[in-house]
């Protein structure tokens, strides 16, 4: 019994734990594919400013701040974003640069960008692909006297240098391919409609190879030039990430629900430590306490006996008579509270024999049909076969126990059936009756110690609630399983099964 408690806590441990770290896993996961999702999308965004700065477009509202939110996501060092130089710093800026005031000249970012760096150490960054001056750090302000101008519109990082750009016109046509590398898909038309329809357009993608792309749209703001500007980014690189931090968290979750089962199984053990040495110390006082009081009882009885041959009178002989009736009921008791107490601490020892059931149910149902006549209830052996290892006296207990409850709660003129048949590798013995029947809310509770399911089962005739109990121990001692089913007004059959013996009746 503490055995099967100790591991219902353990799972109770093991499974609370799994939800923790589940729910904790689940959430690092989608906290890690979230900050993914807002960064590409925002890193889409911010490119697609700097492309519509590029082409001197007017820029949506929703860009802007979107460049802004970039910014700040990015921590550019406090410096403002990026913008389009005015016509009065860009002729400074050429002044200085006639001024033979170069230092040398850079490519950046897979050649995107020129970075001129002057004497005095200011940057000018260009655009490969317009042109255009997009950024300038001044070191001597005194001197240029250029303030307000920002730095590079994109410290291009892993985001911004892993998208890619189609300048698209109204078909769907790439104009000129202003990247680097190979472009993974062509225009996506479908995009294309939409944000030629609603202005822009931002969806994920699967192309032919399989690979996720995250792809952003827009209609371009000015008229002459491409119709649309079509950015994306392959999101093969995060998916990697989010597959290893997802194995990751498999492991962690596996490794720590295995140390915590073992730790559960400790604490466990450890719980129900005292329970389970207060359970033993009560089978021992039962299992002595029945001992001790088998041995008056005797004394009870033989004196009761002795008493009830000399007396006379008939009153004397009634009284004597309920001595001797309960006397018979309290050894009943105690052997009962004793089988109990072995069952219970594994100590009943079953002495097995082979039992063939066609002789063994024919010597009983000669004793219990005697019964069976004095109460005006028929006892019938319908079918008898089979052959099983068991212990005889504990067998035909628990076939007694049956057969005395249907005796019980049949009324006269019914009917008791015995019968045993092979069952596969079981044998199945079954007492039937044509009683009154159980209610359905009793049924689960039947092999409950000093249950009673009243008034079906009330306490008549010293019914101490045990007999279906024991039954069920003695019949799980035997490898077996038992089992009740039951109609109101009608009857209930009980039935245990048996392991079969290897040599059956042919």
């Amino acid at each position: 019994m503490f055995k099967l408690l100790r591991w219902q806590f353990t799972l109770f441990y093991a499974l609370a734990a799994v939800a923790i770290i589940a729910l904790v896993a689940s959430g690092a996961y989608v906290i890690v594919a979230r900050y993914f999702e807002r960064t590409t999308d925002l890193a889409l965004y911010h490119k697609m400013a700097h492309e519509f700065h590029s082409l001197n477009a007017p820029l949506p509202p929703e860009l802007a701040e979107a460049d802004i939110d970039w910014s700040i996501l990015r921590n550019e060092g406090g410096i403002a974003r990026s913008r389009m130089l005015s016509a009065e710093e860009a002729s400074r800026i050429a002044l200085a640069v006639r001024g033979g005031q170069i230092k040398r000249i850079e490519l950046k970012d897979n050649g995107r960008y020129y970075e001129v760096k002057l004497r005095d150490d200011s940057e000018i960054t260009i655009d490969a692909y317009s042109g255009r001056i997009v950024g300038i750090e001044v070191k001597d302000l005194q001197r240029d006297h250029i303030t307000g101008i920002s730095s590079p519109p994109a410290a291009y990082d892993a985001e911004i240098a892993s998208i890619f750009v189609l300048p698209l016109d109204a078909q769907g046509r790439i104009l000129f391919n202003p990247n680097p590398a190979a472009l993974p898909i062509t225009a996506d038309k479908e995009a294309l409609a939409a944000a030629l329809q609603n202005g822009s357009d931002l969806r994920t993608i699967t192309v032919n190879s399989g690979q996720r792309i995250r792809l952003l749209t827009y209609r371009l703001t000015r008229p002459d030039g491409p119709a649309a500007l079509q950015l994306g980014r392959l999101l093969t690189d995060q998916e990697q990430v989010l597959n290893q931090l997802m194995i990751g968290l498999v492991s962690f979750g596996f490794v720590g629900a295995i140390v915590i089962g073992i730790a559960g199984w400790w604490l466990a053990g450890r719980a129900l430590r005292p329970a389970e040495d207060a359970w033993a110390r009560q089978l021992r006082f039962i299992a002595s306490a029945s001992h001790e009081l088998r041995a008056p009882l005797t004394l009870i009885r033989a004196s009761a006996e002795v008493a009830l041959r000399s007396a006379t009178d008939d009153d004397q002989r009634e009284l004597l008579s309920d001595i001797l009736s309960e006397s018979d009921h309290m050894r009943r008791l105690v052997d009962d509270l004793l089988t109990l107490s072995r069952l219970d601490s594994g100590a009943l020892t079953l002495q097995r024999q082979r039992i063939d059931l066609r002789d063994f149910l024919r010597e009983l149902h000669r004793h219990v049909s005697r019964l069976g006549e004095e109460r005006s209830i028929t006892v019938n052996l319908n079918h008898a076969a089979g052959i099983v290892n068991a212990d005889p006296d504990r067998l035909r207990q628990v076939l007694l126990i049956l057969i005395d409850n249907a005796l019980r709660y049949t009324p006269a003129g019914g009917v008791i059936t015995i019968s045993a048949e092979l069952v596969g590798r079981n044998v199945r013995l079954s007492v039937r009756d044509t009683g009154c029947g159980v209610s359905p809310e009793h049924l689960p509770h039947l092999f409950e110690r000093f249950y009673r399911a009243d008034p079906a089962r009330e306490r008549t005739g010293g019914n101490a609630g045990l007999g279906l109990s024991i039954a069920k121990g003695l019949v799980e001692a035997h490898g077996g399983t038992i089992g009740v089913e039951s109609t109101l007004n009608q009857g209930t059959l009980v039935w245990f099964t048996l392991p079969a013996s290897d040599e059956q009746n042919v």
